[in-house]
């Protein structure tokens, strides 16, 4: 069963202007692999080309069918190894991915942004949904008091920066995928690093639960790496325009590092305003999945951009010369308010 965030852009793919997705899929073509180098697919070669690249051991990478896989995977483990203390929250700086928080909750590490001790902080950089960077000094402040760090770096490249890979060592996690950047929606291909101390003991659990990578994957995961010079010249081109017609739109707001951005502007609420979106044949995705009931998130990946944000911000307003009355605007916030607490109460019994 898909998550809340991916059963809404799937249940609305069809819209006119899909600003939902935050991949490249559809807007570049990645490289096929040929059937000879599917033959001779090496999972070891792909491991050691990454390991390079982001300048680790190769003994501290491990591949997985995708980042949620990885990040479930990396939570179970931090939840097994948190099972005989006291200490099992997990620290979430929302707005957030939602994913990484309902797994924290699957594994028995329930979600909280209070700065309490917890057994692992989780974060996105760039961030999803804002689409900014925090530096360093920020993430070791605010992982402060948390046992255990899992960053997922799924949007990295999209903002050309190193890998944090060298950060906190001791404790920090990785998990990255070729899903977005590479548009490998079907490579289905991702890695967690591991820190050095955890090593060996994630290597015996990872070759128990997750299995081997298919071939088709591995080689078209090569391929696109190989390739990797001409598809940032593509992703960049798009990025770039994209970036600036939200600049445009919105002179006031930081320009995403990432491949999203949140409207925090909307008004009453960012789920009245999706529905309102979606009247409009325009798609984006409702704050509340991701822990922030004031505004949406508008992704910035594909080619028709600068007339899908058009679109969005003319079908975000109500319609001209209408005004909702006040009972209907408390109407909407108390819909809105219902929805957000199933599923603050769905995520809580899933702990």
């Amino acid at each position: 069963m898909p998550s809340e965030l991916a059963d809404w852009i799937d249940s609305h793919h069809d819209c006119r202007h899909n600003l939902g997705t935050s991949g490249m899929l559809g807007s570049i073509e990645p490289p096929r692999p040929t059937a000879r180098e599917v033959r001779a697919a090496d999972p070891e070669e792909l491991r050691r080309e990454l390991a390079d690249d982001l300048g680790v051991d190769r003994r501290r990478l491990f591949l997985t069918h995708g980042a949620t896989e990885g990040n479930a995977a990396v939570l179970q483990f931090i939840a097994r190894r948190a099972a005989s203390g006291r200490v099992r929250g997990c620290r979430v700086a929302w707005p957030e991915y939602p994913d990484l928080a309902d797994l924290a909750a699957w594994a028995g590490l329930p979600p909280t942004d209070r700065p309490f001790p917890a057994a692992v902080a989780v974060l996105t950089q760039p961030r999803n949904p804002e689409g900014d960077l925090w530096t360093r000094p920020r993430i070791a402040e605010w992982a402060e008091g948390a046992r255990e760090l899992l960053i997922d770096e799924t949007f990295r490249e999209f903002a050309g920066v190193p890998s944090l890979a060298g950060f906190l060592p001791e404790r920090l996690w990785l998990t990255g995928t070729f899903t977005k950047f590479y548009a490998g929606d079907d490579l289905r291909v991702g890695f967690v690093i591991a820190p050095e101390t955890a090593r060996e003991a994630f290597a015996r659990y990872h070759s128990l639960a997750l299995d081997r990578l298919p071939s088709y994957s591995v080689a078209g995961a090569r391929a696109a790496f190989h390739d990797r010079p001409r598809l940032r010249r593509e992703v960049e081109g798009i990025l770039t325009a994209n970036r600036a017609a939200w600049h445009r739109a919105f002179p006031h707001a930081a320009v995403p590092r990432g491949p999203v951005a949140f409207d925090r502007s909307v008004v009453p609420d960012g789920t009245v305003v999706a529905d309102r979106c979606l009247r409009a044949s325009v798609l984006v995705c409702p704050g509340p999945l991701f822990g922030d009931p004031r505004g949406v998130r508008i992704g910035l990946t594909r080619r028709s951009f600068p007339a899908d944000l058009a679109a969005y911000l003319a079908a975000r307003e109500p319609s001209r010369g209408i005004t909702p009355s006040r009972s209907s605007l408390r109407s909407r916030d108390r819909t809105a308010r219902r929805r957000r607490a199933a599923i603050g109460r769905e995520r809580a019994g899933r702990a």
